[in-house]
């Protein structure tokens, strides 16, 4: 089957990198290439444009952009550092993160991303390896699942929903999204209008299978290290876990640290090693009307200055 997927903010996004034609430029999550394809249109014969992603159905799509300047890195974009190494790559001009699920992703019930469907309970971005969330609540500690519930999905009925896992357990594991969307349903007795029960737990599985926030805050530093002078960090994100990730490292690395007793005027200070660029943007009300799930996107910019890391 084919799955539409609608890129979200996509010509704010790219505009943001104020790509250079000659540039080279990394795509960290290529989804269905919507951001690959117009950084693509903006880059002349001698740019570059690599980019990641764990999805083998992404990379299936990504094998039909014939073009010599693209190519594409079978992974998660914490390998970024080496992954370029490899590639020869010690600079680059631009980084763009469209971070969370895609919408193939969650249109293709078999993955099982999405409690509107009935199947089994995987939610692997990269189904070529790793658990699945359906054989990690066979065996994990029922703290450990409340913890994840908890911290990734900010479910309040987190303890509650692991006892009814492991409970679950005494007769047969939970193994498919509607047993588990029936079980959290079965728990969380009050909920935010027009929010299923289980939204929450599904987010926090799904983060936590994929370890989203632990690839995103490893990516950054890497990000700052080789953006050259004048490149743009570009990143949507889609809650708020990882919006405030990447909004804590961008104002941190926008800051001056020199101890506030030195004797130094601020005019003759160093530079912070990025600058932020305008405010956060959001989806327009076009482009809602026509894609509901950019409702939550938020886009932070920022750029590599001069200065030393």
């Amino acid at each position: 089957m084919s799955f539409v997927h609608k890129t979200v903010l996509l010509h704010e996004a790219v505009e943001a990198l104020a790509i250079r034609p000659d540039g080279c430029y990394v795509d960290g999550t290529f989804g269905r290439g919507g951001h690959s394809r117009l950084i693509l249109s903006r880059l002349g014969p001698g740019g570059r444009l690599i980019a990641f992603d764990k999805d083998p159905a992404a990379i299936r799509e990504a094998g039909q952009i014939a073009d010599p300047r693209f190519s594409i890195v079978h992974e998660g974009f914490a390998t970024l550092a080496d992954a370029l190494a490899a590639r020869g790559v010690t600079a680059i001009d631009g980084l763009l993160l469209d971070l969370g699920v895609s919408s193939p992703q969650l249109d293709d019930g078999s993955r099982g991303f999405s409690f509107r469907f009935d199947a089994p309970l995987d939610m692997r971005m990269d189904t070529t390896r790793g658990n699945t969330v359906a054989e990690w609540l066979a065996s994990a500690d029922q703290q450990d699942i409340a913890e994840v519930i908890r911290d990734y999905g900010e479910e309040r009925f987190a303890k509650q929903i692991a006892a009814a896992i492991v409970a679950r357990r005494g007769d047969a594991p939970v193994g498919t999204t509607r047993e588990l969307a029936t079980l959290v349903a079965g728990v969380v007795r009050t909920r935010e209008p027009g929010q299923d029960p289980a939204t929450r737990t599904f987010q926090a599985l799904r983060i936590f299978i994929n370890r989203e926030l632990e690839e995103l805050a490893l990516i950054l530093p890497q990000a700052l290290a080789l953006l050259a002078p004048g490149g743009r960090l570009a990143v949507i994100a889609f809650h708020s876990l990882e919006d405030r990730i990447v909004k804590r490292f961008m104002q941190d690395a926008a800051k001056n640290h020199l101890p506030s007793r030195l004797p130094i005027r601020a005019a003759d200070l160093p530079p912070p090693p990025l600058r932020l660029i305008g405010k956060p943007i959001r989806a327009g009300d076009t482009e809602l009307a026509d894609n509901p799930r950019a409702r939550s996107a938020i886009l932070r910019v920022a750029e590599r200055t001069e200065a030393a890391q």
